[in-house]
């Protein structure tokens, strides 16, 4: 089995301990770094280009989770993000999706919740904790009580409903065009036209709407 090079960030020493600890309880997870803000995490994941980061969302001062995670997100589109945070925010949860991260677990978890939410990513699936899902579905309901048609998505055509279901998972437009053999140009004119069909604008909304038509997989 393959090793997962982990990164953990926290700004407390005892939580990355912690999770440490917990992650140790897995063979097939090596923690290879540790950071204690957004900064040393960009430093730290460029330099030990790590499989998965698990990262806290708030973390004063300087860059926080949210931030750290956008920009690692551009230099590591292939690293795996994933938010452990205390604070249970619907906003929160939109924001950490729109930056890129692929999972957002709380920290009063119990520890086989983390366990399914660090497979989960790493499978390439997005991974919400239930209240978080629901929040995304009942904000998407809301969209369509306002006059969003679901029957929109007949209008895709089979490559765009694949296409569809890995952006929604958290692939990368490379890892679906060598899924798929194609390009990654190809990819990304297929991604326009969806967004374009669905009318939809961010990635949060495409996930809520991938969860609603029962295309995507909560874990």
């Amino acid at each position: 089995m393959q090793v997962i090079r982990t990164l953990i960030v926290d700004d407390h020493a005892i939580v990355r301990t912690g999770v440490k600890m917990l992650l140790g309880k897995k063979e097939h997870i090596e923690v290879v770094g540790e950071a204690a803000d957004g900064q040393e995490a960009i430093e730290k994941a460029l330099s030990l280009q790590p499989d998965l980061i698990i990262m806290d969302l708030s973390m004063p001062p300087g860059k926080n989770g949210l931030e750290a995670t956008r920009e690692l997100k551009k230099s590591l589109p292939e690293t795996h993000v994933l938010i452990l945070t205390m604070h249970d925010d619907e906003n929160d949860l939109f924001r950490v999706v729109q930056a890129g991260a692929s999972g957002y677990i709380l920290k009063n978890a119990i520890d086989s919740e983390l366990f399914s939410a660090v497979d989960a990513v790493l499978r390439g699936q997005v991974y919400l904790y239930p209240s978080a899902a629901k929040s995304l579905v009942e904000d998407f309901l809301e969209g369509v009580k306002r006059g969003e048609d679901l029957s929109k998505y007949k209008l895709l055509s089979n490559r765009e409903e694949e296409v569809l279901v890995f952006i929604a998972k958290g692939y990368s437009n490379k890892e679906i065009a060598e899924i798929l053999h194609i390009s990654v140009k190809t990819v990304e004119t297929h991604k326009s036209k969806i967004m374009d069909k669905l009318d939809l604008q961010k990635k949060h909304e495409l996930v809520a709407y991938a969860i609603k038509k029962g295309l995507l997989s909560l874990e």
